[in-house]
């Protein structure tokens, strides 16, 4: 089975995370198919950053997340998505109007 999960990368007590699609066979931080994003626990606020076409494609295709990678893709809102709850023109839209009102 395909799952979508965390690799950890960083240093010593400094962890940072890729959001990687791998086999479920494969080691935590072993061989994975593609990388999707990457999640940095250690910023404030928590930086959370997905490709949502390629989240999305592996969704669609069966891959399932692990705990952590569904919260993630919540907050992301790629699993509304993927639910059917909301649409990708949308939410991209929401985001460069909430990034433009911060500039």
């Amino acid at each position: 089975m395909v799952r979508i999960r965390l690799f950890r990368v960083g240093a010593i007590r400094q962890p940072s995370y890729r959001i990687v699609v791998a086999d479920q066979r494969s080691p935590r931080d072993g061989r994975f198919i593609e990388i999707i994003g990457h999640y940095n626990p250690r910023t404030e606020p928590e930086t959370v950053e997905v490709d949502r076409e390629r989240a999305l494609y592996w969704l669609q295709n069966g891959a399932q997340p692990s705990e952590a990678v569904a919260r993630l893709l919540e907050k992301t809102s790629v699993m509304a998505i993927h639910r059917g709850e909301a649409t990708l023109e949308a939410v991209e839209g929401s985001s460069a109007e909430a990034e433009a009102a911060v500039e």
